[in-house]
């Protein structure tokens, strides 16, 4: 009986590493998808990297689980909807992104439910992604809570061919990465991959710039700064740059970036955005991490 239980424990193993392995090469391009709660999320976490990934050969997808329709302090409903998807196709043709999708789920009531589940689960496969990412699911925001743990719990079921049977499943596990956040409890973001986006922080501000019903009307409103919100164009872009891009790079960031760019460059970074790797889905090792982020120092 132990030996049997041994031979499976070794089976097991051999699969688990098995599927660790990267299958894909420098020359074949990645398929990135971007698992968000509303249009403008992942522009903001990963706009950057998105932009050098789509500079790079990788095909990256941005979802939007809802469709923003709550967000707006005048605005709402179908009308706000319609503009914020609009914003999101301006934004990912910005970014040079293949696609940016917008579920049609209320703002606000985004709920880890099985069917949105199955919606997430067959989004993955459809896409057949080799990375996933998105938020962790711990975040002020439910709708963010939520859609870090829809993605999160497909994490293992898009290789399951008896879930959802209408959408082939995936031959093997993405690998599933979380964003960047400030939060710390119950613990704080790992800064397992660090992206330098000083080269493209202009196109970032670009997208960003494109969700104009967002940062410059809803999300200064919600904080108390809309009067500073300058009504010429040019500076505009340049407040939101300052107050969306230009921001301090913090102590355990500054070291992941050293540790993947050298002490030297990764000293001189302006800009930069962070990466979590899931426990869940297939573990990358170094030489999976620079085929996904080829834009990684040596």
């Amino acid at each position: 009986m132990k030996k049997l239980f041994s031979i499976t424990l070794l089976l097991l193993f051999t699969v688990t590493a098995v599927q660790a392995q990267f299958n894909t090469s420098e020359d074949t391009p990645l398929r990135v998808l971007a698992i968000f709660a509303h249009p403008d999320d992942g522009d903001i976490k990963m706009g950057g990297t998105a932009a050098l990934m789509a500079q790079m050969g990788h095909e990256v997808k941005f979802l939007a689980l809802t469709n923003g329709d709550a967000g707006h302090q005048e605005l709402g409903g179908g009308a706000l909807a319609n503009i914020r998807r609009a914003e999101a196709e301006e934004a990912a043709r910005r970014f040079g992104i293949s696609e940016y999708e917008v579920f049609d789920i209320h703002d606000a009531e985004l709920m880890p439910e099985l069917w949105v589940r199955k919606k997430v689960i067959r989004a993955i496969r459809e896409w057949n992604a080799d990375v996933v990412i998105g938020h962790r699911p711990n975040d002020y925001h439910p709708d963010h809570r939520n859609a870090g743990k829809l993605m999160i719990d497909a994490s293992y079921m898009v290789i399951v061919p008896n879930v959802t049977p209408d959408v082939a499943p995936l031959e093997s596990n993405p690998v599933f990465l979380y964003f960047e956040d400030h939060f710390t409890k119950p613990n704080p973001v790992e800064h397992d991959i660090a992206v330098a986006i000083d080269d493209v922080a202009d196109i970032k501000l670009d997208g960003l710039d494109a969700h104009v019903s967002q940062f410059y009307e809803w999300l200064p409103w919600t904080a108390g700064v809309l009067d500073q919100v300058p009504e010429d164009e040019e500076e505009r872009r340049d407040w939101l740059f300052e107050t969306r891009i230009n921001r301090p790079i913090g102590d355990a960031q500054r070291q992941a970036l050293i540790r993947w760019y050298g002490e030297e460059a990764g000293n001189q970074i302006k800009h930069a955005e962070s990466f979590e790797i899931a426990e869940y889905g297939r573990y990358p090792s170094e030489e999976d991490i620079r085929i996904i982020f080829p834009m990684l120092g040596n």
